[in-house]
């Protein structure tokens, strides 16, 4: 089973990992991070990143097709050669794996119409100018998309995804095996929880932040090609 995880300047790094701890341990998993051009791909902080050890012109066809999100999206989303990888990949296609803002991707590529998913709370309103319909769940399944929430949600998605795929005992093997019992020390469940007052604090804290660091600060490594 092929799984292609696509990663773009700017990602955010447990979009991606997340799902991977999670996908990567399926039978048969064989897992490649996927970019425009094959080099080592700066994530939001900027001061980590993941190697690229494919191009788009490399990957034909998948099983799984994994679109993460992060800042980074911004770009993306007026990158023609990103979003013709996108539809290319879903048109074949076993499931299309979106997680965070990463939705807004596959949502400009033109393959959300008319679909039901669910995404970043700060992106369900772009998500959904683009012709999809919202839901404020932390994965949901329509078809062969699977849609998560923000950044950890992508772990909780991945393991439905998971039972989809290898059934609930390799699912619930994968979730002891990474020991993924979450019980944060705060009491709000979802973001839907949170006070709008405190949520768009926390919304402008959280954008001014990554912004500033994506356009300002260099990534804290060398560039290599692959």
């Amino acid at each position: 089973m092929r799984i292609s995880i696509l990663i773009f300047d700017g990602f955010t790094m447990l979009d991606a990992i997340g799902g991977y701890s999670v996908l990567g341990w399926l039978p048969g998993a064989e897992v490649e991070f996927v970019a425009e051009r094959k080099t080592v791909i700066a994530d939001d902080l900027r001061s980590g990143g993941m190697a690229a050890w494919r191009d788009y012109s490399e990957v034909e066809t998948t099983d799984i097709l994994y679109v993460p999100g992060g800042p980074g999206v911004e770009a993306q989303l007026a990158n023609e050669t990103t979003l013709d990888f996108i539809r290319r990949l879903h048109e074949k296609s076993t499931w299309t794996f979106g997680v965070c803002n990463g939705v807004e991707l596959l949502a400009k590529a033109g393959i959300l119409e008319g679909k039901t998913v669910t995404t970043n709370i700060n992106a369900r309103a772009d998500v959904a100018a683009l012709g999809a319909n919202v839901v404020g769940a932390r994965y949901h399944r329509d078809g062969k998309i699977v849609t998560t929430a923000g950044v950890s949600a992508g772990i909780d998605g991945a393991l439905f995804l998971a039972r989809l795929i290898a059934g609930e005992d390799v699912a619930k093997t994968i979730q002891l095996g990474i020991e993924y019992y979450p019980h944060p020390p705060f009491s709000y469940a979802s973001p839907d929880d949170v006070p709008e007052p405190i949520r768009e604090i926390i919304r402008t804290a959280e954008e001014s932040l990554l912004f500033e660091r994506m356009n300002a600060t260099a990534p804290r490594f060398p560039q290599p090609s692959l």
